[in-house]
């Protein structure tokens, strides 16, 4: 295949996947389109791992090394407003995040690695489902993702539209943050809007939490660690003309070790007791942890700075990027299994920036090419021909 070719097909394979987005734990469409094309060049494909999660294998010479290259499938519920030829044909659902970008790379990969057969042992490539919700990594890995299909390192990228295109960013230790969900239901007394006196209004209790909150941060946590709390939806039973019985806030935090998350978890609670307590209401506090920190091992960060150097050139190559408070459940794969997450710049000088999640955003396919060479390159160095 010549590189026009190549690039021809980069293209098909994008728009079409952008056309026919499908959401978290649904991409049974998606998964058999990957699954169809990964069979036409000769993988051994393997599907319906983690509920529609795929997995494909390569293998070249007698090497016993095998690495893993992943990408997330699910679309956003988002109504796409670009007016694109290959605009969404689903109502209500658009690739926002870049998701169609990231198969196409990783099939782009497959592409180079099974047409060039310049290594000596396996690629395991990983479609993983339901990235969005936190949900896909670990229902792959309760599925015995890594006991049937093991892997020595896995590697992943995520497409970064603030950073300029073409440029790779990676890091060792922490790159991306921890999400940790909560649930505040404070329970008062209603009363009439005229008489206060008369109950016990969780509004009031509700306004005195979000911003005694934000002490957690401030005050609590060492200034060297990093967090987030942030209160984004409040809820009552009361109308206009009645104070309620029952508010309920919800938010997220974010940080980047376990230990920040048990700080977080544990002031909340106690600052939202307490100033229930204070006010003679009850409270009910709800802490879950959807996605982990995306922590980049040392020695695979190594190997993703040389293989971006050997595709973008070292000016356009940063090993020592800044981390991002955003959250991504690959986090959960390299938790102990070794690996590197790294962005891949998007933006294009001159043009306005788009971000992530935005029903005006589009992949932008000039980078596509990229991606697919440096994960080739990844495998070229690490199961290199003897």
């Amino acid at each position: 295949m010549s590189n026009i070719e190549f690039k021809k097909q980069l293209l098909e394979w994008r728009h079409y996947l952008h056309k026919y987005p499908e959401t978290a734990f649904e991409e049974v469409k998606t998964s058999a389109y990957i699954a169809q094309e990964l069979q036409k060049m000769g993988l051994e494909v393997h599907e319906n791992i983690g509920t529609t999660g795929i997995v494909a294998n390569l293998t070249m010479g007698d090497g016993k090394g095998v690495i893993g290259l992943r990408a997330d499938m699910d679309a956003l519920n988002l109504n796409e407003v670009k007016d694109l030829p290959y605009r969404s044909k689903h109502q209500g659902k658009m690739h926002a995040c870049g998701h169609d970008g990231h198969m196409t790379t990783l099939l782009g990969a497959a592409q180079l690695l099974s047409t060039r057969r310049n290594f000596n042992g396996t690629v395991r490539f990983i479609f993983q489902p339901a990235e969005e919700i936190g949900k896909g990594a670990q229902a792959m890995i309760e599925d015995q993702l890594f006991e049937r299909f093991p892997v020595d390192e896995i590697y992943g990228l995520h497409n970064m539209p603030g950073l300029p295109a073409g440029t790779i960013h990676t890091k060792s230790g922490p790159i991306m943050a921890s999400e940790d969900n909560f649930v505040i239901r404070i329970k008062g007394k209603g009363a009439h809007s005229s008489s206060p006196h008369m109950g016990v209004d969780p509004f009031v209790i509700a306004a005195e939490i979000i911003l005694a909150l934000q002490t957690v941060v401030a005050r609590n946590l060492d200034p060297l660690q990093t967090a987030v709390i942030s209160c984004t939806e409040i809820q009552s039973d009361g109308i206009r003309n009645a104070i309620p019985s029952n508010v309920e806030i919800k938010g997220d935090t974010r940080s980047f070790t376990p230990e920040v998350q048990k700080l977080l978890e544990q002031r909340m609670k106690s600052l939202c007791e307490g100033i229930c307590a204070m006010h003679g209401a009850e409270c009910e506090f709800d802490y879950t942890h959807e996605f982990s920190p995306t922590i980049n091992w040392d020695k695979c960060n190594e190997v993703a700075t040389l293989a971006a150097k050997n595709i973008v050139g070292v000016e356009n190559t940063n090993s020592d990027g800044t981390p991002i408070m955003a959250s991504e459940d690959f986090g959960k794969f390299i938790e102990k299994i070794p690996g590197c997450f790294v962005f891949l710049g998007s933006k294009v000088e001159g043009e306005e920036v788009i971000p992530l999640h935005n029903s005006m955003y589009d992949y932008n396919d000039e980078i596509i090419e990229i991606g697919a060479e440096f994960f080739a390159e990844i495998i070229k160095l690490r199961l290199a021909k003897e």
